[in-house]
Parts: structure tokens; C-alpha cells; sequence
């Protein structure tokens, strides 16, 4: 391989590789010269020519001489700097209107790269630190056609939300499915009127998956489904299960539509123990504070969670695993009573 450079005799190339060469055609005194290579690039040099101020280097190794071995193109990553282009565009995944605007979102950590693999979801793209990078077997997803960056420690943590950035992140596609897709589904579906915290939202997309619920809707103005607080929370949950936006006049009007009650869970329903939800309901959990009430317009039946104590109220997340937990517990026997 032959590089050319142009330079004056004063002036040196940054790179890692020195020569030292005389100018033959001019006679002057030898120029002092560094040649622009990559790491992968540094291999022994054997000929060094002058054209003018064109400097010709043959790359070649002498003979009998190795050079490092040679990679294949697409099976090694990538080395990003700290303000390329693509970083930028993954730190903008972190908010509502950069997912929506690029269709995609982030997961963070080799937890849920590993559980959107069990789910049968490939990454578009993996990004990583230099530290986590062996744990990550990257040639295997270059082999496979997924794309690895290696970014610095501090553009990294650009794209974390965590306070100790983890070091491995995924890209993937929003799924894109909409409220009639969730609720198409057979059995149970959860619906987060108003629920804001991301935690809370991420843990009872999980426990939907856990009690058999066939998807999940989130309450417009709520927590976003595809947040990187709520795909944590979720634990892979996001892979598996349909997920869907909705507003409040429209979930009503869909559910009519589908044939479903919604259930609410309220502070003047019937006990949760003796109620019987029915195996198509959607099962409405509000604001731990405000409950339903401030979101949801209307719904058919009401719920709550018997109590011992003279607790305000429980946290949604619990509140919602609870019922989710009792609904499961009641659809056989449910579904029975319905064919009598």
C-alpha cells in the first residue's frame, strides 16, 4: 500500500510512525517526516519517495518481516470520538421528542441488551466504554450485522442517565403499536391513568408481564412507555410485551369498542377480595396521590384494596401489582362462571 502526503520540508505530519529521508532530486539536507496512520495502519515502512514535496511511502513489510494481523471490515468496532455526530443523536433518545423524531429509543446496560436478545429483538446499534467492551463480545455482533461503537468514558456518560454510567448501551426500534393493537389481545390489559414516576410505571409493566396481562397502555401526559427510567424498571419486560400510548376519551371509547369493562382502582370501590374482574378487563391505575379520578373520565367498576391500617394510600406500583396479582389469580375461575 502506498501513502501520499504533501508537505514543505519544515513541517511534520502528526502520526505515530518516524522516518527519516533524504530528498535526492533537490540534494537537500534529509526532512524529518511523520506519517498520518491509524494504530492498525503502523506496519514496518521499506521505501520512502519524493516527488516535489509529494512524499510517497510504501507501507509494505520487507520480507520476512509480519505486520499485525489484518481485520475484516465490519467485525471489529468502531472508535467514536468524543463529539461525533452519532453520539449526539443517541443523547437525544434520552427525551420524548428525540425518540419520536428518530423512531427509536435506548436501553442501558448488559441486563437488558441480554434480555432483548431472549426476546428475539436485535439492537440496530451497541455503543460501549473501552471497560466494558470484553464483557460485551462484540465481533459476534459485527458478525451478525449489528454495528459497535466505542466511545470515550466521558461521551458516555453523555448518554447515561445513571450516576454511575454502566458502560454498554443498545439502540432499537420503537415497536410502534397503538392502543386497538393492545387491546386486541387476548386477556387482561393495564392501563396507567396518570401514573408520572418512571419507576413506579417500569415496575408495573413488569408485574403486567409477571400476572399475564396482554399488554399495557400509558396514559397520555403520564410516564413515556420507551423513557430509559421505565425500560429499566421494566426489565426487559419492553421486548416482550405490546406497549402503547393512549389519551383519556380515547382508551373509553376503545374499550367500549373491544368489549372491555375497565376496571379502576379506587378508594370507594367494591374489596378487591370479593370483586372478580372479569379476563378482558383493563385494569385502571392511577396517580398515588389523585388516583383515577384526575384522568380517567369515566369507567364501568371500581375497585379497592381492603386495608388494616389507616395508610393514606399504597404506592402504585404496589397497588397495581396487587390487583394485577388478584385478577390473575381470578380468571379460571372467572371464565367458568361466565359459561354457566
Amino acid at each position: 500500500m502506498t501513502i501520499v502526503a504533501t508537505i514543505a520540508p519544515s513541517v511534520r505530519i502528526a502520526a505515530p510512525a518516524r522516518l527519516r529521508a533524504k530528498n535526492s532530486s533537490s540534494g537537500a539536507a534529509p526532512i524529518a517526516i511523520k506519517i498520518a496512520m491509524t494504530t492498525s495502519q503502523a506496519i514496518s515502512a521499506r521505501r520512502v519517495s519524493f516527488t516535489g514535496t509529494v512524499v510517497r511511502l510504501d507501507t509494505a513489510p520487507p520480507s520476512g518481516v509480519r505486520g499485525p494481523p489484518v481485520r475484516k471490515r465490519g467485525r471489529v468496532p468502531t472508535e467514536l470520538g468524543p463529539h461525533h455526530r452519532r453520539i449526539e443523536a443517541v443523547r437525544d433518545l434520552r427525551a420524548p421528542r428525540g425518540r419520536r423524531a428518530a423512531g427509536r429509543f435506548a436501553a442501558e446496560g448488559p441486563t437488558l441488551l441480554a434480555e432483548a436478545e431472549r426476546s428475539g429483538v436485535r439492537p440496530l446499534e451497541i455503543y460501549a466504554t473501552a471497560a466494558a467492551l470484553p464483557g460485551l463480545d462484540a465481533g459476534r455482533w459485527e458478525a451478525g450485522g449489528v454495528p459497535v461503537y466505542v466511545v470515550p468514558d466521558r461521551a458516555f456518560a453523555r448518554l447515561s442517565d445513571l450516576e454511575t454510567p454502566s458502560g454498554l448501551l443498545g439502540v432499537f426500534e420503537l415497536p410502534g403499536h397503538d392502543a386497538t393493537h393492545v387491546l386486541d389481545q387476548p386477556g387482561l390489559v393495564l392501563l396507567l391513568a396518570g401514573v408520572g414516576d418512571p419507576g413506579n410505571a417500569g415496575t408495573l409493566v413488569r408485574s403486567a408481564e409477571a400476572f399475564g396481562a396482554a399488554g399495557v397502555l400509558f396514559g397520555r401526559g403520564g410516564a413515556d412507555p420507551f423513557a430509559p427510567k421505565v425500560v429499566r424498571a421494566a426489565m426487559g419486560t419492553t421486548f416482550r410485551l405490546p406497549l402503547a400510548v393512549v389519551g383519556p376519551d380515547e382508551v373509553v371509547a376503545a374499550a367500549r369498542e373491544a368489549g372491555r369493562p375497565i376496571v379502576a382502582a379506587d378508594v370507594d370501590g367494591e374489596p378487591l377480595d370479593g370483586a372478580g374482574i372479569e379476563p378482558n378487563a383493563v385494569i385502571a391505575i392511577g396517580n398515588e396521590r389523585r388516583g383515577v379520578r384526575d384522568w380517567l373520565p369515566a369507567w364501568d367498576r371500581a375497585v379497592r384494596i381492603p386495608q388494616r391500617s389507616a395508610v393514606e394510600s399504597l404506592n402504585a406500583a404496589v397497588a397495581g401489582s396487587i390487583v394485577l396479582y388478584v385478577a390473575s389469580r381470578c380468571q379460571e375461575p372467572c371464565q367458568v362462571a361466565e359459561k354457566r
